[in-house]
């Protein structure tokens, strides 16, 4: 059966609001408007802060890395399970590198739901966004917060007792998801102390080329959320600008010509989830073979009626399958490692 994009009228409402706030946030020179983007985020009481009284059963305070480039990252620990060793979820948000904090309301909530339904740990990471700072900056704060929790007096000082850094999962969605595998793939280079990722969840990653790709072309326009135009701009946001601008980059395309080759890496089980009405899904098709060719154990998750980052919406009942779907991931992981 052919899919279908079958959603309540308020989604389809936000999704003919999103494109032209792109166009707005997004100037053409290059720059974000951040002036309006903190109207916009005033008015809609967009920002969450931290909060040390529990609120459905789990409570949240802000850890401050690296005060000059403002990293830091935000704790989420349940209040149920307080006896149990825990694993830590090591979170980085979508926003296409240049948009999205942990203080944002949608990102706050997305991690009090995987605090509950994951029995996790869950540490949601502040990264520099572009272009004020292009690559390696995102990569860079990523890396040193999986440092900074890997030191012992850290451990002690800012993660609950029954934090498990040893049975570390890194995950994202969008940007996030990218940001994920590098992260991951430069950890595998390196021997922490204490720290160990035993596993990568990456939900509809962003990556991409120069080559554009069916789904681009055929979902561009269509599909909610993403079009092509939002996709060359960020990469163009994000790219160095002392190295060539091509979408070929091993950053962006993963799998491409110019890829990493993982294949003697210690590189973790890897979920890559997948939506049928997403512009970069044949991208992300090709990250997942490229990491079965590598000889990596991989689980493809595809939600063939849903839309990119459809896991932000709570409402949708994909949203709560694919908690299921990752729970299941990490206990099969999990299980492995014990």
């Amino acid at each position: 059966m052919e899919a279908s994009l079958n959603v309540p009228w308020k989604f389809k409402l936000f999704f003919s609001l999103a494109s032209p706030a792109f166009d707005l946030i997004l100037r053409n020179d290059g720059t974000v408007n951040r002036r309006l983007l903190s109207v916009i985020n005033f008015i809609s009481s967009i920002k969450k802060p931290a909060n040390s009284e529990q609120v459905n059963g789990v409570k949240t305070y802000d850890v401050v890395v690296d005060q000059t480039r403002e990293l830091w990252f935000r704790v989420f620990v349940p209040i149920q399970h307080a006896e149990e060793d825990l694993p830590v979820l090591v979170y980085f948000h979508g926003g296409g590198y240049v948009l999205g904090s942990p203080d944002m309301k949608t990102y706050d909530d997305l991690c009090r739901r995987f605090v509950n339904k994951l029995n996790v740990i869950v540490v949601s990471v502040n990264y520099r966004l572009a272009p004020e700072h292009r690559h390696p900056a995102q990569y860079d704060d990523g890396f040193d917060v999986l440092n900074f929790l890997d030191i012992h007096e850290n451990r002690l000082n800012w993660l609950p007792d029954n934090a498990n850094i040893s049975h570390c999962f890194v995950a994202g969605d969008s940007a996030g998801g990218n940001l994920a595998h590098h992260v991951t793939r430069r950890a595998c280079e390196i021997e922490f102390q204490k720290l160990k990722v035993i596993g990568l969840l990456g939900i509809h990653p962003f990556f991409g080329g120069e080559e554009r790709t069916n789904s681009e072309m055929e979902l561009n326009g269509i599909a909610p959320i993403l079009k092509m135009k939002h996709t060359d701009w960020f990469w163009n946001a994000f790219l160095p600008l002392d190295e060539p601008q091509t979408r070929d980059h091993p950053l962006i395309n993963v799998s491409g010509p110019n890829s990493v080759d993982i294949s003697k890496t210690d590189f973790p089980a890897t979920m890559v989830v997948v939506a049928g009405f997403d512009i970069l899904r044949d991208w992300q098709l090709r990250y997942y073979e490229w990491l079965k060719n590598s000889g990596k154990e991989t689980y493809l998750v595809d939600y063939p009626n849903m839309f990119h980052v459809f896991n932000i919406f709570p409402e949708l009942p994909e949203s709560e399958k694919l908690l299921s779907e990752m729970k299941e991931f990490i206990q099969k992981v999990l299980d492995k490692v014990c």
